[in-house]
């Protein structure tokens, strides 16, 4: 018998396992790396280079679209299915599959930039697999412990997962990606001398490394987090029902709904942060993927300790609040990054070879990781606080298809205003208007959750 503590670490390990994908391959390491060979590839077609960064982030916000629109409007179906039969192990498993392929696959992408769509393709499979596994993950939460212990529970879990991205990023910095002049950051040859210089193998590795990683740290996980055993087979015409009923139902919970459209924006926004800051550094700021690298590093510290402070915080003041200044503070960054570039601040001319924007930046990093994680945090603890305990798995579904439903929404408005304007700088200024469209709407939240409607 598998102790209560137990089950809840193992709950915890997912998030350990699952991060490297969205630290290391979509924000500091493969995704600057995709842009900047992206970049070169359109450049030697012809065009220049401020067209072909923009371009190049525009095929990455194509990528992320296409895969949001996936995720979201599947997440709902997944979460009814698999309400239908009670088990939500076999899913988390399934999709673990798709993770493991598409960070693999990127082992063989072409450095001249060749083979550029199906490497698109394989990382929006991988990250279809982290997504969906990920609402399974979260519908299992209060299963493990009681209503007063979930915001501190959740924002450990987010907190352990940071660290995970943190330790497996530090490992690809100092084994595996390659600076300019071809060694890694304490100066060894990518790989300990295993991979062919020249051919950015260590960045490449990166992709075979976080699907092992996931591998690893998936057992604990499979060995302490058990269900009981179905009662019920899994049904497609059940399932419809169940979202059916899901759906209807939702006119007469205004709370839920204004949570889960509050939702849907903020967290877009925030995973277009997410999605765009290791691409900003590189088209806009020129950073190495190295020094992206570091400044993942500081952004993953500052993510693991607000994650586990918001919980403390979500304990005590409720999650609430703590996703309103969430917010606040990442606008704020988002005007920064707007208004900055490499020779002017708010369109104040900077002296020539000045770190200052090198600075500034490193410190939204920091603001992203650590508002990031505790907004994610607080908001799964106010999703728990709405859902309806005999169906969670639902509940979670309708709570992955509000963040993943117009997911495409901050990538597409991305590529539009990056296109229209022919910067890569500009093109993140849609967030702003999504970050507020999220704090209105929040505003008719009830902080408790529906179950304390009249």
């Amino acid at each position: 018998m598998v102790s209560a503590k137990k089950r809840i670490w193992g709950w915890f390990f997912f998030d350990w396992a699952s991060q490297p994908y969205h630290t290391v391959l979509l924000t500091f390491i493969y995704g600057p790396f995709f842009a900047s060979v992206a970049s070169a590839w359109l450049v030697s077609s012809g065009l220049d280079e401020s067209a072909a960064d923009a371009q190049a982030q525009s095929l990455w916000s194509m990528m992320l679209t296409i895969s949001g629109l996936l995720i979201g409007f599947g997440a709902p179906l997944m979460g009814a299915l698999a309400d239908s039969s009670g088990r939500r192990r076999p899913w988390i498993l399934g999709f673990s599959v798709l993770y493991v392929l598409g960070a693999a696959a990127l082992w063989f992408t072409d450095p001249a930039g060749g083979n550029a769509f199906a490497m698109l393709l394989a990382f929006g499979l991988g990250f279809i697999g982290a997504e969906f596994a990920l609402i399974f993950i979260n519908a299992q939460l209060p299963s493990l412990i009681s209503r007063d212990e979930i915001g501190k529970v959740s924002g450990s879990g987010f907190a352990f997962g940071y660290v995970g991205g943190l330790v497996a990023l530090a490992i690809v910095l100092l084994f595996l990606a390659e600076q300019p002049d071809g060694r890694t950051l304490i100066g060894l040859t990518p790989g300990l001398g295993l991979f062919e210089s020249g051919s950015f193998a260590g960045t490449r590795a990166v992709g075979p490394f976080t699907a092992l990683w996931y591998l690893v740290f998936m057992i604990p996980y499979v060995m302490w987090v058990h269900e009981p055993k179905a009662t019920r087979r899994t049904s497609f015409r059940a399932a419809l029902g169940i979202l059916g009923r899901s759906l209807r139902g939702l006119r007469h919970k205004r709370s839920l709904t204004s949570y889960l459209l509050s939702s849907m924006f903020y967290r877009d926004a925030l995973n277009g942060l997410y999605g765009f800051g290791g691409v900003y550094a590189n088209l806009v700021l020129d950073w190495s993927i190295v020094t992206i690298g570091i400044f993942g590093i500081v952004s993953g510290v500052a993510a693991a300790f607000f994650s586990w402070l918001g919980g403390k915080l979500d304990a005590r003041l409720g999650p609430k609040p703590v996703i309103t200044g969430a917010i606040w503070v990442l606008i704020g960054v988002v005007v920064l990054i707007v208004g900055m570039t490499r020779e002017s601040l708010f369109g104040m001319p900077l002296a020539e070879g000045s770190r200052l924007p090198d600075i500034l930046f490193f410190i939204c990093g920091i603001l992203i990781g650590g508002m990031g994680g505790t907004l994610q945090a607080a908001s799964r603890t106010l999703m728990v606080r709405h859902c309806d305990p005999a169906a969670p798995t639902e509940s979670f579904g309708l709570y992955g298809l509000s963040g993943r439903a117009t997911s495409f929404m901050a990538p597409a408005l991305i590529y539009v205003v990056t296109t229209a304007t022919g910067s890569a700088r500009f093109g993140v200024s849609p967030l702003i208007g999504l970050f507020l469209l999220g704090l209105v709407l929040l505003a008719f939240v009830k902080p408790e959750g529906e179950a304390h409607d009249p």
